[in-house]
């Protein structure tokens, strides 16, 4: 399955063999230009020092084997863990461990992964689920759902018991908070055995304010004159630099088998040429014959990085803001740019993006680029995510905003259109949790962390009033986190069985008539009916003719034709008036026209 050899990866222990297999040494590598000196610490023995090679690096071999804790001392005294760290003993200002990559036994080896355009993503935070054993326990319910890819949000070990993963410090070591390695290999396995795909959110635009000691003794991975909402932006200029990140994306997909990779927020990392560079050399680094997927998340919509053998898709906002603003009104923040929501939601479903270059009346840039030449397997588009709940004061779900018939309209066209589809965990039993901003950092961060998150919101109606952000949940109070785990019991409730039994339906619809006819698909056309109701047409893959309609308003609206059979109606009687040229209140219909024999 590997298509990268461990020899030659240039960060982390790396287990040394001989014709008689390991040797029971482990070769131990730092990246340390800002140091003339390194010593190696392992666990019961006495420091080592390494030896200074060019540009920076450091190299020490030593009696070591699998569970082995070490350290690397720098001249000033400070015991730092490995920067490619496979595993913490505790957390990230602990030990590191070294890891055999190759004792995993898989049940499922012979597992190639699943075409990208039979995606159905389904998004879980690791913690609301109990870890990855508490995730793998759940398999068999989402497969059972229709899901065919699990993505997780970030795990790269972050400071703490608690965090939504994007103050993770140490790319390579899953957070002990969630599970040994062999626990995520082990849930992958399964996931395989199941026929899903699973996919991992990672972030290579900043680290974490908490124990990234690469600021210490490698100030070179870092660009002071270029700044991002995080800090000093990441010098992806530097090839030692762009390594570390390409062998992290390797190892998630070639040692621990992930089907695929989100790249979170990447409009912060610069030059984006990189990113293109980085898609190339996945591509060419893992075993032929695979399906591997790569997504992004790009605030700037820039299509080029989509184009054929880059990135296979990316996270589609704009259809988001459009469908949140038809359902709940709201104008601020974003949702200011989307106020002639049905409009641009037509221009999305047939063009991928609804902003190409115009001006964003919220930022006063243009933002986006011509998306109309992409497959619609290039956008994924979601009602609910982790940042679109969990970025609000109080992390509202629609399920408290919007009204129920509506949002069943929603989640109708949500599943039917031919772009991928994404759900958010818990989003299909109607869960009325919030999901939160939640942390676990030390007193003087916490504190830090809780102004600037109330202060955040100063700018809405709302929470003008300071005592009225004194209500915003601190993020790093323990019931923050146990707040936004999703009510797991709520299927038994009859609200939860009636979102279960639509999901499925749904979804048993889109698999057996829109997803064979994905590939090719191009859109015939869409247009806004009214402030509240599109129509939209794609011409798919093998001809066929699919429709779909949705009016999110409370007034029946003019519909245009709906020729073919009808594949589904979230509304009782709503197919029959569509095909009549009318598009009942809060109401989606889907059809489809074969095409000649």
């Amino acid at each position: 399955m590997s298509g990268h050899s461990p020899a030659s990866l240039a960060y982390g222990p790396q287990l040394q063999e001989n014709a008689l297999g390991e040797d029971g040494t482990v070769r131990f590598r730092l990246w340390a230009p800002s140091v003339d000196s390194v010593a190696l610490e392992i666990e019961g023995q006495e420091p080592q020092s390494m030896k200074s090679e060019a540009g920076g690096w450091f190299l020490a071999t030593a009696r070591a084997k699998a569970g082995s804790r070490y350290r690397f001392r720098l001249p000033d005294g400070l015991a730092v863990p490995d920067p490619a760290s496979r595993r913490q003993a505790g957390d990230v200002h602990d030990a590191s461990i070294v890891v055999d990559p190759n004792a995993y036994r898989w049940q499922h080896p012979e597992w190639r992964g699943r075409p990208w355009h039979e995606a159905v993503v389904y998004e879980l935070h690791p913690g609301a689920f109990g870890g990855f054993a508490g995730i793998e326990r759940r398999l068999p319910e989402l497969a059972a759902l229709g899901v065919t890819a699990i993505e997780l949000m970030p795990i790269a070990d972050f400071p703490g018991k608690h965090n939504w993963g994007y103050d993770g410090v140490l790319p390579y070591a899953p957070d002990a908070a969630y599970g040994t390695p062999e626990e995520l290999k082990s849930l992958v396995d399964a996931a395989h055995g199941l026929g899903l795909m699973i996919l991992l959110d990672v972030v290579y635009n900043h680290f974490g304010p908490d124990g990234a000691y690469l600021h210490v003794y490698a100030k070179a991975f870092f660009d002071e004159g270029k700044h991002t909402p995080w800090g000093a932006a990441i010098d992806f200029n530097r090839p030692d630099v762009g390594s570390f990140f390409i062998e992290n994306a390797l190892m998630w997909l070639n040692e621990y088998r992930f089907d695929g990779l989100r790249f979170d927020a990447v409009h912060a990392i610069s030059p984006p040429e990189f990113l293109d560079a980085m898609a190339a050399s996945i591509r060419c680094s893992v075993a032929p014959g695979r399906h591997v997927h790569l997504v992004l998340e790009h605030e700037g919509n820039v299509a080029s990085h989509l184009a054929r053998g880059k990135f296979d898709a990316q996270w589609t906002d704009d259809v988001h803001h459009c469908l949140h603003v038809l359902l709940t009104g709201e104008s601020e923040g974003y949702y200011e740019d989307f106020q002639d929501a049905a409009r641009l939601l037509a221009r999305a479903l047939a063009e991928g993006f609804a902003y190409q270059g115009e001006v964003s009346p919220h930022s006063g840039k243009p933002r986006g680029t011509r998306s109309v030449d992409l497959p619609t397997t290039a956008f994924v588009i979601c009602l609910q995510n982790h940042d679109q709940i969990g970025n609000r004061a109080l992390g509202e779900r629609l399920t408290t905003l919007a009204d129920p018939q509506a949002l069943r309209a929603a989640t109708s066209l949500l599943l039917l259109v031919p772009f991928i589809p994404m759900l958010f965990m818990g989003e299909e039993f109607a869960s009325r949790r919030p999901f939160l901003f939640f942390t676990d950092h030390n007193p003087e961060l916490a504190e830090l962390v809780r102004r600037g998150r109330r202060a955040e919101f100063k700018k809405f109606a709302a929470f003008s009033d300071p005592a009225k952000r004194e209500r915003i949940p601190d993020p790093n109070a323990a019931q923050t986190f146990a707040a936004s785990v999703p009510e797991f019991d709520q299927p038994r409730t009859p609200e939860g069985a009636a979102a279960l039994t639509l999901y499925r339906a749904l979804l048993a619809v889109r698999f057996r008539a829109v997803v064979p006819r994905i590939p090719g698909a191009r859109s015939a056309g869409a247009q806004a009916l009214s402030r509240t109701a599109v129509h939209a047409r794609w011409t798919m893959g093998d001809g066929a003719l699919l429709t779909v309609a949705a009016n999110f308003g409370p007034e029946a609206v003019k519909g245009e034709e709906c020729p073919g059979s009808l594949l589904f109606e979230s509304e009782d009687g709503a197919g029959k008036a569509a095909r009549h040229g009318r598009l009942p209140a809060r109401a989606t219909v889907a059809f489809l026209q074969e095409s000649p024999p």
